[in-house]
């Protein structure tokens, strides 16, 4: 098994294997399929909260097998305070930068409309500032991390999960504007050789994307 500066990375007895990511990979399409199928309500919010809903049952049926072992191997291990604010300022300087290019992604200007509507503010703060970046780091930064880690070395689980988290995101522009995060959260897990610094940096990301497009621009 790969060694690493951290021991932290590695000192679960039961890492993240094949047999993990092929059960999400079915899990997925089996409970999102009739999910969907079943909604009554397919308003955006409705939609979003749906997939990140499956996406963390998903996870949970991957990881069952593991036991009491699932947490530590997904990354949830103690984490120094220096990594977590070191994360979310380093987050928020990237999440800035890219801005900058002026790139406008057609999926996250509908979710900031919705989030810009009295009503759907709490809703739209719960979904894409704590369901969604709970769901992603799990799967991106715990799940694939965690295999390709445990495989191949933190240097290709940082690359491969960033890339693959950008991938996600389907749309060119949205692809382009991730991508550099993935790579602050990728180098987080590395270093801190826990999930809590992404997962805090991603939610500050998104929770402040969010009250931004409620509170500051104009409609």
């Amino acid at each position: 098994m790969p060694t690493d500066h951290n021991p932290l990375v590695y000192n679960e007895s039961r890492p993240i294997g094949g047999r993990q990511i092929l059960l999400f990979l079915v899990a997925l399409p089996l409970l999102g399929v009739p999910a969907v199928w079943l909604l009554p309500d397919r308003s955006m919010l409705a939609l979003i909260g749906l997939f990140f809903g499956v996406g963390l049952l998903a996870v949970a049926v991957a990881v069952a097998p593991l036991g009491f072992a699932a947490l530590p191997a997904l990354g949830f291990r103690a984490a120094g305070w220096r990594f977590v604010l070191l994360g979310t300022l380093a987050t928020a300087a990237v999440s800035i930068a890219v801005s900058q290019i002026g790139l406008e992604p057609q999926g996250v200007k509908q979710a900031m409309k919705i989030a810009r509507e009295p009503a759907a503010f709490l809703i739209s703060l719960a979904l894409l500032a704590g369901l969604a970046p709970l769901v992603e780091e799990l799967v991106f930064r715990g799940l694939l991390y965690g295999w390709l880690a445990g495989r191949w070395g933190p240097g290709i689980a940082v690359i491969g999960s960033s890339l693959a988290f950008a991938a996600a995101h389907v749309e060119l522009a949205h692809v382009i504007l991730v991508l550099p995060l993935g790579l602050v959260f990728g180098w987080l897990r590395w270093r801190s050789g826990s999930l809590w610094p992404s997962i805090v940096a991603h939610m500050f990301n998104n929770g402040l994307a969010v009250v931004a497009a409620a509170t500051l621009l104009d409609g």
